[in-house]
């Protein structure tokens, strides 16, 4: 595995800081990537597409995978009074993140890695453009980390391309989740599934 793939805790490339304009909840902003990172050149069409039918959150948010920020981002600007955590493993990623949340003014966003946040919180929302490339076994063993952590009434809403395999992963939440949570497909775009997870109250 390369050293410079974007689920990598440090990328090898330099870090080369640049700044690029981005449509966030409706509105233009400056944001700063670099290279090492997942979709450093803006905003990638999955995550587009995700953030186009998912609902406003609530509650404490949940970002799998977070990157720069977009999807982090968004949330915070779409629910200020909420609670917005953004994980990665890429050392990188989590301080580009940081710094755009900074520069937007949130002050309802932390980020970290996924020992960094407290393992009993629970999330009302999770949203997530989860890293399909990391390959199935640590693909599984991420969103075993995290859906089984949706708060009573919680909902999840993921991403994932059909050639990537949207459609057996959903077949496989629905083996491993409890039976009486609902995974359903949302929507279709652009060869992107969104699917969501909903936990009953």
């Amino acid at each position: 595995m390369s050293s410079d793939h974007y689920f990598s805790a440090s990328p090898a490339s330099a870090d080369e800081r640049r700044s690029v304009t981005v449509e966030l909840n409706g509105a233009r902003h400056q944001v700063q990537t670099a290279p090492g990172i997942f979709s450093p050149a803006g905003l990638d069409k999955g995550t587009a597409i995700l953030l186009e039918y998912v609902p406003n959150p609530r509650g404490r948010i949940l970002d799998i995978g977070c990157g720069w920020g977009p999807i982090m981002l968004t949330a915070a600007l779409q629910s200020p009074e909420s609670e917005v955590f953004g994980v990665d493993v890429n050392e990188r990623s989590i301080e580009l993140a940081k710094l755009n949340a900074h520069s937007l003014g949130l002050k309802n966003v932390s980020v970290g890695t996924p020992d960094s946040i407290d393992p009993q919180l629970q999330f009302d929302t999770i949203w997530s453009n989860p890293p399909i490339r990391v390959g199935k076994e640590a693909l599984h063993e991420l969103l075993l980390l995290w859906l089984p952590r949706l708060a009573p009434g919680g909902e999840a809403w993921m991403v994932v391309q059909k050639n990537l395999g949207s459609d057996s992963l959903q077949k496989w939440m629905g083996t491993v989740l409890p039976k009486d949570w609902k995974i359903t497909r949302e929507a279709t775009s652009n060869a992107f599934r969104v699917l969501k997870i909903a936990r009953p109250v």
